[in-house]
């Protein structure tokens, strides 16, 4: 069978592209629309283009291929100094909003965006509305001061506010992306409900164009809830921002929408947004979701958005208060909201990990300015970072895993939860800064016991490490079995499993885990291992006591 170089596009690739265009080609010939649609993109866009959003959408591109080095490590960016740590890290919070945790999320908020962004650059519009007036007369309205600079520069100060006004550490555009969805809703609400629908269609030709077949099979691994990382108060801080900037926008154009299809479209694209999916740690590995109070949330948020859109110019009576119109409320109503966030986001973000000591007992690997290290049990520092009880939750919660810390940039966070790893048994950790990189590599190795726990140890690699660092073991794990009234544990130190067997509690012996396909014998009882099993033999009878831990 003759087969295509790697390099040449599949025909399913070539016919996903073809078949498109020919859709859009039958549908023009449907609606003989003889260039209204053209005319009607070029009275807002110029040469109806999208400019603005298409700029953007290269700026973010440009960010993670250059900056976070994924053109070199298109799945492996790096992601740990471009998160928004603290005030006093310049680098993290310029670049948070900017930057991505890796491809999904990069093809995700920037389909978003592809499918939003245009609906909010065609409200905001390149050419300026009123009648008889000159657009070139000013760089103001010069459209395309509007287009190439305007636009992107609003881009790019929404991208610092939801970085800078974020409750603790962030990493993506999806709150800018928010605030096309806000900006765009409040004028065309059924649009936006149309367009953030696309954007699923508009990341499945993506996959189909990159992956048009996809292979997968059964298999356990680690996972999280689906719900846990989304930073909702992120999304809504970008949501907020823009409504706000398009509810001026209204008020300023004399422009009143409809107050139903508004609230409807603010609901519908909360809910299928995951704007209800408030949720907080509840412990290691733990979290809880509050899906009845997210869903009065978004309720709230629609009934807000609408009453500040559809408010005109009419006073208002307030006590204490003359001259107030409907539409100064309806501002201070959506300035409300931020002013909480950001109350809530500046003690936070202003705090520092100068003298938070490094966790765990093992030593770490100290790498341009970090310190790399395994843990279990201790307190989260970022999360508990305001000692905070409310609802019968707290802030002070405690987290198991690697652990990354580095005072210069006030990092200190759980980069590889306990349960991944040992789901993976070996991964890398990069850490870097503009312009470099390097990896510390992790392993777990274990012994299951039959009904009982796990005995395991974690080992770090440096960059410039010939060998690996011994930094954790966990407890001894016993077996469930017992063996001529013997109990069995595997004791994990310094690198080395042992076998011990206890008879009333007294140590009867200890020696090494045997070499595969050897054995030792302790006491009457003989320890075969085959491969990955380990069986204990004793007066005839023969059982697997452990089995080593399985990799993915």
């Amino acid at each position: 069978m003759l087969e295509l170089p790697s390099w040449l596009p599949s025909p399913v690739q070539v016919a996903v592209p073809l078949a498109l265009a020919a859709s859009l080609a039958l549908v023009w010939r449907l609606d003989r629309p003889r260039g209204r649609w053209g005319r009607r993109l070029r009275s807002r866009f110029v040469l109806g283009v999208p400019w603005g959003t298409l700029a953007s959408v290269c700026g973010v591109l440009a960010v993670y291929l250059f900056v976070q080095q994924g053109a070199a490590r298109w799945r492996a960016p790096l992601t740990l100094p471009f998160s928004s740590w603290s005030y006093l890290y310049p680098t993290g919070w310029l670049f948070a909003a900017f930057s991505h945790a890796g491809p999904g999320h990069l093809v995700g908020n920037l389909t978003t965006t592809l499918a939003v962004a245009p609906l909010a650059e065609y409200f905001f519009g390149h050419f300026r509305r009123e009648r008889g007036h000159n657009p070139f007369s000013s760089w103001r309205s010069n459209p395309y001061v509007r287009a190439f600079l305007v636009f992107p520069a609003g881009v790019f100060v929404v991208g610092l506010a939801t970085s800078l006004l974020a409750w603790g550490p962030i990493i993506g555009f999806s709150g800018v992306a928010f605030a096309f969805v806000g900006f765009a809703l409040v004028r065309y609400p059924l649009a936006t409900v149309v367009a953030v629908s696309a954007q699923g269609v508009v990341r499945t030709v993506y996959r189909a164009l990159r992956d048009p077949v996809a292979f997968g099979s059964g298999g356990t691994s680690f996972s999280q809830p689906w719900w846990y990382g989304i930073a909702v108060q992120g999304h809504a801080l970008g949501l907020f921002l823009g409504v706000l900037a398009g509810v001026l926008v209204l008020y300023r154009r004399r422009e009143r929408p409809d107050a139903l299809g508004l609230w409807t479209g603010a609901v519908v694209l909360g809910v299928s947004m995951n704007l209800w999916a408030v949720w907080w740690y509840r412990g290691e590995s733990s979290y809880v979701l509050y899906r009845g109070l997210g869903v009065l949330f978004v309720v709230a948020v629609a009934a807000l958005v609408a009453a500040a859109a559809t408010a005109d110019a009419r006073s208002l009576s307030v006590p204490l208060v003359e001259d107030v119109t409907r539409q100064q409320v309806g501002v201070v109503a959506l300035l409300i909201p931020l002013a909480v966030m950001a109350g809530v986001a500046i003690p936070v973000n202003l705090t520092s990990v100068d003298g938070a000591s490094v966790p765990g007992e093992g030593p770490g690997i100290e790498t341009g300015g970090y310190t790399v290290t395994y843990a279990e049990g201790v307190r989260n520092e970022k999360v508990s970072v305001v000692d905070v009880e409310l609802f019968g939750e707290t802030t002070n919660v405690t987290t198991s895993g690697v652990i990354v810390v580095n005072d210069d940039r006030e990092i200190w966070t759980q980069q590889v939860p306990k349960a991944r790893l040992a789901s993976a048994g070996r991964l890398g950790v990069r850490v870097g800064g503009l312009g470099w990189s390097e990896v510390v590599g992790v392993q777990r190795r274990g012994w299951s016991v039959a009904d009982g726990p796990t005995a395991y140890q974690v080992w770090l690699h440096g960059p410039d490490d010939d060998g690996w660092t011994h930094t954790y073991a966990s407890d001894p794990a016993t077996a469930g079995p017992t063996l001529a009234n013997r109990t069995v544990d595997v004791v994990p130190a310094n690198g080395t499993f042992y076998l011990r067997v206890s008879n009333d509690n007294a140590t009867f012996r200890t020696a090494p885990m045997p070499a595969v396909n050897e054995s030792v014998t302790i006491g009457p009882v003989r320890f075969e291992r085959e491969q990955r099993r380990l069986f204990a033999a004793v007066d005839g009878t023969r059982l697997r006591i452990a089995t080593r831990e399985n990799r993915n």
